[in-house]
């Protein structure tokens, strides 16, 4: 099967899927009912033909992903604390004897709304910026700058070769990541996100391996997949391992600006090989994905049947899975018309 080119991210009690310069959030509401909303990704023709050059499309996709993930999660956040207010506003009006509880609910309930169309509207635009703003800033704080401290205070203690140095380095860089998702993962709300994460990856193997979107072939895939997010920052960290090891530089805080400037160049490195690895049977990638397929079985967890149809939502609302599996020569029934 070739690949369908869809991505996604797990999110509050949800999932998002994109596909075809659209994106779906599907997330399971308190009433147990299945809120799906879809939005427009589409870009410029100036953007659109950037993003086709190898190496420079991987920075855009990076940056795009991220803006969109921050949007998609607080989405979802706001979705739930719609639901929150509201159930609030149901145990104040059953003590309320002389207040109509159906009209306060409502009143509640659409003042939410309003305010979850405000955020998806842009009103937090500025908010939002800052976010992804503060979350690169920590990221390369955590991943860039504290395992450049931690080797510049090697070298003054250690007479060791560049080498020696810089593989240390790279291996605390990759410790620290490790410690990362390990704490993470011990987080309750994150554990039940993993879950979603794994829908996710479980709906997208479905369909790419030539099955049925149904809850039962979803329950049968795996939960890993060679595109996933968190393969791509394994990868991350082993190109700038391999490219700090290349090039060499004397000056202590010039090693640390050129590791800021090849930020850019390993990202768009780093996606090339995922995306390469997505379509690939050659063993050299599969051999380089596997240790980003095992990280996986830390950032993803089994889903339950509700979750999978969660999944399935998202899918669905932004492709036509159906019509993938014809043109892959896969058999569809074809659905019977209602009477």
């Amino acid at each position: 099967m070739k690949s369908s080119n869809i991505g996604g991210q797990a999110v509050m009690e949800g999932v998002m899927m994109q596909a075809n310069e659209k994106y779906a959030i599907a997330v399971r509401r308190a009433n147990n009912e299945i809120d799906v909303s879809i939005h427009d990704c589409s870009r410029p023709d100036w953007l659109k033909k950037i993003r086709k050059v190898p190496f420079l499309r991987g920075v855009f996709n990076f940056v795009d992903s991220l803006v969109i993930g921050m949007k998609t999660l607080t989405y979802s956040a706001n979705i739930l604390l719609q639901d929150e207010e509201a159930k609030e506003a149901e145990g104040r009006e059953a003590q309320a004897k002389e207040t109509d509880s159906t009209e306060t609910k409502d009143t509640t309930i659409r003042g939410a709304e309003e305010k979850n169309a405000k955020d998806k509207e842009g009103g937090h635009g500025i908010l939002l910026a800052g976010t992804v703003i503060v979350s690169l800033l920590f990221s390369i704080a955590l991943f860039i700058i504290l395992p450049w401290l931690a080797s510049e205070g090697l070298r003054r203690f250690f007479h060791a070769g560049e080498t020696l140095i810089v593989l240390i380095e790279g291996l605390i860089r990759i410790a620290i990541f490790l410690l990362y998702l390990f704490l993470v993962s011990r987080m309750e709300d994150i554990q039940r996100v993993f879950r979603y994460h794994g829908a996710e990856h479980k709906c997208i193997n479905c369909i790419e391996s030539g099955k049925l979107l149904t809850v039962e072939n979803v329950r049968e895939s795996s939960r890993l997949h060679r595109r996933c997010g968190t393969s791509f920052l394994f990868i991350v960290m082993l190109v700038s391992l391999i490219l700090f090891m290349l090039i060499r530089i004397s000056n202590p805080f010039a090693r640390l600006g050129f590791r800021l400037l090849m930020l850019p160049v390993i990202a768009g490195i780093s996606y090339e090989f995922i995306r390469l690895a997505g379509s690939s049977d050659n063993r050299c990638v599969m051999a380089l994905s596997k240790p980003g397929m095992l990280l996986q079985k830390i950032t993803t967890a089994e889903p339950d049947d509700q979750m999978i149809e969660v999944g399935i939502a998202s899918v669905e609302g932004v492709f036509d899975w159906k019509n993938y599996l014809r043109e892959n020569g896969v058999a569809v029934p074809e659905e019977k018309e209602q009477e």
